[in-house]
């Protein structure tokens, strides 16, 4: 394979991007906005360019190099000579079932769609296609260049040969797969939400503030980054949708999303992307400067 789509110009489809990019491929990313196409394009050549220093071995790419490979677009129809297309949209169903449906019209019939959700069901997904068996999940971590393994998850109708097709081509991106069978969450997030909304409870309940709930799980428990650190980076907006899917998938109330989460992604305060969240990034930008 040498043609990939990527779909989502957000965090985690700049990401994406980006990592196919260093490691050869031409990649054509869809976005209904223009606004965040560019925003994606400029994000992306900064990623490449600091790429060499983060990863040793990972070869230069010049910004005219970088760009010459990819394509930006908001017509889905530019994906119909894609050979595999990876699906990064918010953890929204009713957003998720028409991207899979239009997926479904353009693309060539042999290609597999790699699901990188954090939460809504593979199975699921598949169901709204006609091809449930092309139907991976490719749950990629974030910062993606710097992450080495992805939780990858097979569908109920999952084929032998999509999972072969996805481990090649992670394969060749540097990337380990750990491959989990299908439920709401898979793994990482079942368990890793209830640390982020826990943790957002306790700075709720006055208990603590964010820097020492991060604290304590850094210097206590050596995580590399605290839960709310985490929650800022991943992007406040889709930790909550996550919850929610959750929450609606098991009826429990421990993943009930915490009313302070809920009013500062309504505040627009959705993490370092939005420049604010459990810390605000543009004071410590200027501190830094």
């Amino acid at each position: 394979m040498n043609k990939i789509g990527v779909v989502g110009a957000g965090t985690m489809g700049v990401g994406v991007t980006a990592d196919l990019v260093l490691h050869g491929y031409e990649v054509t990313l869809v976005d209904t906005s223009f606004t965040i196409l560019e925003n994606a394009k400029n994000e992306i050549c900064e990623i490449v360019r600091f790429a060499p220093i983060l990863i040793p071995g990972i070869r230069k790419m010049s910004e005219q190099e970088t760009l010459k490979r990819i394509t930006f677009t908001n017509q889905y129809e530019e994906l119909a000579n894609s050979e595999f297309v990876i699906e990064n949209v918010t953890e929204d169903w009713k957003i998720k079932s028409e991207v899979y449906k239009k997926l479904d019209m353009v693309c060539q019939s042999h290609v597999c769609f790699g699901v990188n959700t954090s939460c809504i069901s593979i199975t699921k997904l598949g169901s709204l296609t006609s091809r449930p068996s092309q139907l991976i999940g490719m749950h990629f971590m974030n910062p993606v260049i710097l992450k080495p393994c992805i939780e990858m998850i097979r569908g109920e109708h999952t084929s032998d040969t999509t999972t072969e097709t996805a481990l090649k081509l992670l394969e060749q991106m540097g990337k380990e797969s750990i491959i989990v069978n299908d439920y709401a969450g898979f793994v990482s997030n079942r368990i890793s939400h209830l640390f982020m909304n826990e943790a957002a409870w306790v700075v709720q309940d006055q208990m603590a503030t964010p820097q020492q709930v991060d604290e304590i799980f850094k210097k206590c428990f050596g995580h590399k980054m605290g839960p709310l650190e985490t929650a800022d980076l991943i992007g406040l907006d889709t930790v909550m949708h996550s919850l929610d899917v959750l929450y609606d998938s098991y009826h429990d109330p421990k993943f009930r999303c915490a009313q302070l989460l809920r009013k500062m992604v309504d505040s627009g305060y959705c993490g370092k992307k939005s420049g604010k969240g459990f810390y605000n990034y543009n004071e410590l930008t200027k501190k830094g400067s």
